[in-house]
Order: structure tokens, then C-alpha cells, then sequence
């Protein structure tokens, strides 16, 4: 759990390098909040939709209730609570692979062109999947290894 909550620990923080582990459970942690969140509107929606399909085509948000609009709400309020965080924490995985936090920029504009960006969008993952170098590098010591080399400068 202490992993999950790190992040928000060093919530604008853009320096320094962090580990796999720290990366994906925060992502685990907000994917879990944000189904919890929206999960009441979704099925207000899809529950609304079944009961008068021409009711939801007029107007979206037809018959989702005061639970449904509170989590969507909720969902807002914690969508904008993590994203700095969120991005301070891409930042920092990139720099534990030795790559610069305008990296981060590139994979989402890149991201965003047609058929090319679904395959930018793999090798993000797959960048932020690999391990990170080993040893200390120009954003700062090893996370894997607080007791490196730095120690006896």
C-alpha cells in the first residue's frame, strides 16, 4: 500500500528517479479509485439506456440519479487531484531509464496521430515496463540501491 501512496507523497516533485514498482501501483491505485468513482454513473447510463434507448439519444445523462451524478462528480474532483502527480511520476520513471521528462510530451502528441499513435501508445508501455538503469545516472542515484557508490564520495 505504502507504494500506491507515494506519489501523492511527492506530489509536484519532477526531480529524482522512481522505480517500477512505485509507477505501476500508483496506476493500479487510481485505475481502482476511478471504476469505484465512475462505476455508478456507468451503470446508471447503460441501465438507462436499456429502459428507453430513445430517452439516452436525446440527452446522454437522461435517468442517471443523484448517485450517478455524484460519482461522476467525485470522479472529477479525483481525476484532478492525481494528475499532477501522475505526470510527476511518469517524469521520474523516465529518468530512472535515463530519458528525459520531455519524452513524456513526445509519447502524447505522438499518441494522438492517427493508426501511428496506438503504437506509440504500446511502446510507452513498454518503455515504462523496462527496467531502469542501473547504478546512478544523470537524474540521480539508484532507488533500487540507496547505499551505492555515493556513499563513500
Amino acid at each position: 500500500m505504502e507504494w500506491m501512496f507515494l506519489p501523492l507523497k511527492r506530489y509536484a516533485q519532477f526531480s529524482g528517479r522512481s522505480r517500477r514498482k512505485e509507477f505501476w501501483m500508483f496506476i493500479l491505485f487510481t485505475t481502482i479509485v476511478s471504476m469505484i468513482l465512475a462505476g455508478p454513473t456507468f451503470f446508471s447510463i447503460m441501465s438507462a439506456s436499456v429502459a428507453d434507448p430513445m430517452a439516452v439519444d436525446a440527452d446522454p445523462f437522461a435517468g442517471v440519479g443523484t448517485l450517478g451524478m455524484a460519482g461522476l462528480g467525485l470522479y472529477g474532483l479525483f481525476a484532478l487531484a492525481v494528475l499532477i502527480p501522475s505526470i510527476a511520476v511518469t517524469v521520474r520513471r523516465l529518468h530512472d531509464r535515463d530519458m528525459s521528462g520531455w519524452w513524456y510530451l513526445g509519447f502524447i502528441v505522438g499518441g494522438m496521430i492517427p493508426l501511428i499513435g496506438f503504437l506509440i501508445s504500446i511502446g510507452f508501455i513498454v518503455v515504462m515496463a523496462l527496467p531502469g538503469t542501473e547504478g546512478a545516472n544523470r537524474f540521480g542515484p539508484d532507488p533500487k540501491d540507496p547505499h551505492g557508490t555515493e556513499v563513500f564520495e
